[in-house]
């Protein structure tokens, strides 16, 4: 597999593949130390973690996944590409690698796939951190309202498969005051191919209007999880994901620490990565110390 468009300067990291229902899923493995575990969303991959990897796998092991259909992942045209069974997948790498003490990072569709994880087995996460995500339906939230007439129109499955337009439009609309280059973007263009392997992400879409219920049964099994210590980044300039969401996990997670960025949009950690970095750094440092 030539991936002659991958920036290795941006992302210097070795590939490594774990096989799953017969396709390769692809991910990092850097440094030593207490296993922090990142769970990326759409139609992102591990790249987006590739600032705060270089800098805390001096301290702490970093692993990161691309989810099948993802990065550098295999992206069949034919698979269950529901959000349950990335979560399944998860489940699998996480307890065929042996991973305890786990500090896992989720972001945005990460959350419902990561944290399903966590809820299932509270005893192998340690310690949360939370970027731009959700956990419960937002089937009466006036924006997702709109959004769902968005999501049913027959153009839609158009738009993603022959346009790219989840990395390509949305990515970059998502974003706050600053703006993601020409040259960044590709990273996140070039690994959808062609319309074939379009479907993982085009699937994320469709699975804000079918799982909602899905969500909403997380959010009311979040008691295994509520009381670790969790750390939530939050860009308060996503036009998505907006601050309410942020009030309400803080009311559900009773341990937790946040840190606003409010000129960040969607992506803090590609937005705003050393501010971010360094926040997780003393969050992880400071969970450390007093273990």
């Amino acid at each position: 597999m030539t991936n002659h468009w991958l920036d290795k300067s941006e992302y210097p990291f070795t590939s490594n593949y774990f096989d799953i229902n017969g396709q390769k899923l692809h991910y990092i493995d850097e440094g030593k130390g207490e296993t922090t575990l990142f769970v990326h969303g759409t139609p992102s991959w591990s790249f987006d973690y590739r600032n705060v990897i270089k800098k805390l796998k001096t301290d702490f092991r970093c692993l990161a996944i691309d989810h099948i259909g993802f990065g550098l992942s295999d992206k069949p045209e034919h698979y269950d590409y529901s959000t349950q069974n990335h979560s399944k997948t998860l489940e699998k790498f996480v307890l065929e690698k042996n991973l305890e003490n786990i500090t896992l990072v989720v972001h945005d569709f990460g959350g419902a796939i990561g944290l399903n994880f966590a809820i299932q087995h509270p005893e192998k996460v340690k310690n949360l951190i939370i970027l731009n995500s959700w956990l419960w339906s937002s089937k009466t939230d006036p924006d997702f309202i709109k959004l769902s007439r968005i999501l049913k129109s027959p153009l839609l499955p158009f738009l993603y498969r022959y346009l790219n337009f989840s990395p390509k439009f949305i990515l970059p609309k998502s974003f706050g005051d600053s703006k993601i280059s020409k040259q960044l973007l590709k990273q996140y263009t070039k690994p959808f191919a062609d319309k074939t392997q379009r479907n993982g992400a085009l699937a994320f879409a469709k699975s804000l209007l079918n799982d909602q219920d899905w969500f909403e049964q997380l959010w009311s099994k979040r008691q295994t999880i509520s009381d670790k210590p969790t750390l939530f980044i939050w860009g308060m300039k996503d036009p998505v994901i907006k601050p309410h969401y942020l009030d309400k996990f803080q009311i559900g997670f009773t341990n937790s620490t946040t840190v606003k960025l409010e000129t960040s949009g969607h992506f803090p950690q590609e937005e705003q990565a050393k501010t971010v970095t360094n926040a997780m750094f003393d969050f992880l440092t400071d969970k450390k110390n007093h273990s």
